[in-house]
């Protein structure tokens, strides 16, 4: 008995029954929170009366406006409060369960939401968005966990990307021993889209997989033998998610704007939070489709090219109004390449690359590192960006390019395409030292050997052959 492990395209009527459908919507509405208050609060520290009310007034130029200092406190702190939720957030999530870490972090997103709403003062409303952060931080370590351990394998990059009727996870369960609820879990997701025999292979498959992995990984594990290779590529995908430029965008695009004196920063804000959710709807459907390699190669160059422009623009003095739109302009391209590449696949990676069983001390490890570069960029952009500091303006971009382009060699040589392999195949192909080229059309029928040999199998007896397209 043998099932096909090739990649699948998205198949969405055959993939997701209610049970599952309602799950994966339930969860995704969580991370609009985090999209909404990075847009809102960029929209809102660009208004006048957010000035007035929380900046200091400049005799001389006859406006209110908020210093370097603390725009720097409101961007930048505010990531003290998402690392303290990265770590509590992995904790209640391995301890307790995903379900419950869900509950918990929605509960104190309502009591964050009350202080942020009800704050007159700029210390008040920079201690809110500290303890709101928390929240976030607990949403980024359990919420692509989650999505990812529920996924069939062909729609793993779809529902993950996402991530920008509340369910366990099979997988968890198992690795707490109460294999009768993970089967009962399982067959929820699957029941009426997959056949009783697929659904056994596919928990034969995650039992044999944990059968042959030792204990719950330490911090200490994930640099040693093959996760180590595993660590680094889903730190680099963190690191370049963030280190591209994105936050210059989403957090001091509207400032920017402002700025350059030529359009309404609302509207540019609206038109790249348009661009956003029409680009990650499309990459949803094709992150599966082309593979995770060709996404970020694609997104990634976009970006570089984007920022690139951006700076030359930024050299001209003086600037006109035909150069402040062109500017303008490669900020909604620039955002176009961020949601089509880095933003969908590196939460997919973040989620699937790790080991099943240090998944979790992995992914909190580059969430905690994701987290410290939002906070350095943060912190540091408004005395790039503004005299008497820096004062790079548009120049800004080159650094970003830079980065950006040390991002595609990252990519090409270093990530693997995982679409359509279930977690314990890549648990598989890395022990295996698969490269990352091979990935996607290497053949492994490790369901087949599971079911066969009664979960009891040893993994190495499988073989890898490397098949490339026509």
């Amino acid at each position: 008995m043998g099932f096909s492990i090739i990649p699948k395209h998205l198949a969405l009527r055959e993939t997701f029954n209610t049970r599952l459908t309602m799950g994966i919507l339930l969860i995704t509405f969580s991370q609009m929170n985090f999209g909404f208050d990075q847009q809102g609060f960029s929209a809102s520290q660009a208004m006048d009366s957010f000035a007035r009310q929380f900046g200091d007034y400049d005799p001389a130029k006859k406006t209110w406006a908020l210093s370097a200092v603390w725009l720097s406190w409101f961007n930048g702190i505010n990531y003290l409060g998402q690392a303290t939720g990265v770590v509590l957030g992995s904790w209640v999530s391995n301890r307790f369960g995903r379900r419950m870490c869900m509950f918990s972090m929605s509960l104190w997103a309502i009591v964050c939401a009350v202080l942020v709403v009800t704050s007159k003062t700029r210390e008040q409303i920079l201690v809110a968005r500290i303890l709101n952060y928390i929240y976030i931080g607990m949403e980024l370590a359990v919420v692509p966990v989650f999505q990812s351990e529920i996924a069939p394998p062909q729609a793993r990059g779809f529902i993950v990307g996402t991530y920008q009727i509340s369910l366990m996870s099979p997988r968890w369960l198992l690795m707490k021993d109460r294999p009768e609820e993970a089967m009962r879990v399982l067959r929820q997701l699957r029941e009426g889209k997959f056949t009783d025999e697929q659904i056994e292979a596919e928990f034969a498959t995650i039992s044999h997989a944990l059968q042959n992995t030792v204990a719950q990984g330490s911090f200490l594990d994930i640099w040693r033998g093959t996760n180590l290779r595993r660590t680094n590529i889903v730190i680099g995908a963190n690191v370049f998610l963030q280190a591209t430029g994105q936050l210059f965008i989403s957090l001091y695009g509207a400032l920017f704007v402002k700025s350059l004196g030529t359009v309404n920063p609302f509207t540019i804000t609206c038109i790249i939070a348009a661009t956003n959710v029409l680009t990650a709807g499309l990459s949803m459907l094709l992150t599966d489709r082309l593979g995770r390699r060709t996404m970020i190669h694609v997104g990634a160059t976009i970006q570089l090219i984007a920022v690139m422009t951006m700076g030359g623009l930024g050299t001209v003095t003086p600037a006109t109004f035909g150069t402040k739109t062109g500017i303008i302009a490669t900020m909604v391209i620039f955002s176009f390449g961020y949601s089509f590449g880095w933003a969908p696949t590196s939460h997919t990676l973040s989620a699937e690359v790790p080991s099943t069983r240090a998944r979790d001390m992995t992914y909190r490890t580059a969430s905690v590192i994701n987290i410290a570069i939002q906070a350095a960029v943060g912190t540091s952009m408004p005395y790039l960006l503004n005299a008497p500091y820096a004062n790079l303006g548009g120049k800004v971009g080159f650094i970003f390019g830079s980065i950006a382009a040390v991002s595609l060699p990252f990519a090409y040589f270093c990530v693997p395409d995982c679409a359509g392999r279930s977690l314990e195949e890549l648990d598989w192909l890395f022990a295996h030292r698969v490269s990352a080229r091979e990935f996607r059309y290497a053949k492994v029928d490790l369901q087949a050997e599971a079911v066969e040999v009664g979960k009891l199998g040893r993994a190495d007896t499988l073989t890898v052959v490397p098949v490339r397209k026509d």
